[in-house]
């Protein structure tokens, strides 16, 4: 009797933890992760090894002008740290990485690496939530000639 009692105990609290925790997140379509390795300039791998691309940029591949540096900034935004992550209307690429928009400690990490000249606006929905103020912050890069729209390109 005590066995039976004591296992309807721990799956009320593994249901009490699913409602709590992880319904509102997924209800939200938001989640929190760890970043443990950046890939390049939008692209990351988490904890559990889920691999995200960031919704609405386009940083430099390896090899192109400005990768090192989009990478660079990119690692010092978010490596090692807990992020944010909201779905878009696409869930994933075709490579199976998760699309999202990153945010942490409330700085908007897509944003921030197109506003700095680290990567240009791609939008894979024409409907992207963020897509004006993306475009509206890549036309602050060029006319400041930040990064990739600096001497060297």
């Amino acid at each position: 009797m005590r066995k039976s009692r004591l296992a309807v105990i721990i799956v009320i609290c593994i249901i009490s933890i699913v409602v709590v925790i992880v319904l509102p997140k997924v209800i939200n379509g938001t989640e929190k992760a760890l970043v443990i390795s950046v890939i390049d300039g939008d692209t990351v791998e988490l904890a559990d090894g889920r691999h995200v691309r960031y919704l609405g940029i386009d940083a430099p591949e390896s090899g192109e002008y400005y990768a090192e540096n989009a990478t660079e900034r990119n690692k010092e935004l978010v490596e090692g740290k807990t992020v944010e992550l909201q779905k878009g209307k696409q869930d994933k690429d075709q490579y199976g990485r998760l699309l999202r928009y990153v945010y942490v400690d409330g700085v908007f990490v897509n944003a921030e690496l197109i506003a700095g000249g680290y990567a240009k606006v791609y939008l894979f929905d024409p409907d992207d939530r963020h897509g004006q103020a993306l475009m509206e912050m890549e036309g602050y890069a060029v006319l400041r000639g930040l990064g990739l729209w600096g001497e060297g390109e």
